[in-house]
């Protein structure tokens, strides 16, 4: 009801201070008075009686005007979190509370908006290029058929077919980013639980574990999407060891992933995360792989980053700090 009055915040916290300070003071003035009158011991017993009542209508006011709020408040930003759709909280208390509810309300559903904007276009236009691709490869399956290419039509077919090809796995990348930005891998997982299942994908790398007790706060799912897409590069840029070491810093988890790789190139260290870029387009890249592991880890407050290092590559990642 946006018509209701509702007091502001330093009228409750005011006016419950100066009715603390009015019930003691109005507790001396009767103990004063009222002491000779019916004896100083029931006197007290009254006057405890009074002032506990008076601060149980006063501690019942601020849970109302202001406990009560926050916690609905708390309560619909945590499954605004898990991705489902809450109703708004029904009661505000204040004037400020009131105000920065509605603004947190207008901000989450201005942010799922963007969510559905986004993965309606991305449904959109693989949808849409869907269709011709599927013909021109089938046009050129038709043409290798039909036996009568020469050598240069024939590398010319060939090279659309791998155009068709490379078209279907940028899509595919493409809502692959749109996906990790929109899921949610709630919980937290350790490098110790882990291990075993990152060993038997990446049998040729040799993985050395730190702090593998550390916990992380993504699910183990979500960290095996991340910790599966770094791995794969490290090895199709010739590592052979990588480094796992999880810690702690500043109140945050960090993750630090270290391989024995080529690295990467200081011309192309800026551009490793933007979506698109690869080095590897002749060998099937797509060049979404870390902007695929960088959405997903922006979705859960985390950030991830280049390092220097002397050999190979060295990416941190720092958690959001946990909120007690």
């Amino acid at each position: 009801m946006t018509g209701h009055w509702r007091p502001s915040l330093g009228f409750v916290l005011g006016g419950a201070l100066g009715a603390t300070l009015v019930v003691s003071f109005a507790g001396l003035v009767a103990l004063r008075y009222l002491g000779p009158v019916i004896g100083f011991r029931n006197a007290a017993i009254l006057l405890a009686l009074s002032i506990t009542l008076v601060t149980a209508v006063l501690g019942w006011l601020l849970v109302r005007l202001l406990l009560r709020p926050i916690r609905a408040l708390e309560a619909y930003a945590e499954a605004q979190e898990r991705g489902d759709t809450p109703a708004p909280p029904r009661h505000f208390g204040t004037h400020e509370l009131h105000a920065t509810a509605r603004r947190v309300i207008a901000m989450a559903e201005t942010l799922r908006d963007r969510e559905a904007t986004i993965r309606a276009f991305t449904d959109q236009v693989t949808h849409e290029l869907r269709t011709p691709v599927t013909a021109i490869r089938a046009a050129s399956e038709l043409l290798e058929d039909g036996g009568a290419l020469g050598r240069d039509d024939a590398a010319l077919v060939a090279q659309v077919d791998g155009a068709c090809t490379q078209i279907e796995r940028q899509l595919a990348a493409l809502r692959e980013v749109a996906r990790a930005r929109e899921t949610r891998y709630l919980g937290t997982s350790r490098l110790d639980d882990l291990l075993p299942g990152l060993r038997e994908d990446h049998a040729k790398l040799v993985l050395q574990v730190e702090g593998g007790s550390v916990p992380l706060p993504i699910a183990g799912a979500g960290m095996k999407i991340v910790l599966g897409q770094l791995l794969r590069n490290a090895g199709e840029h010739g590592a052979g060891r990588v480094l796992l070491h999880a810690g702690t810093g500043n109140g945050a988890a960090f993750l630090e992933v270290q391989d024995d790789g080529a690295g990467i190139s200081p011309g192309n260290a800026g551009r490793v995360f933007d979506p698109f870029f690869t080095t590897r387009r002749g060998a099937g890249g797509t060049g979404m792989g870390l902007a695929i592991v960088r959405s997903l880890l922006s979705a859960h407050g985390a950030a991830i980053r280049l390092l220097p290092a002397e050999r190979g590559t060295r990416l941190r990642i720092v958690f959001a700090p946990s909120v007690r």
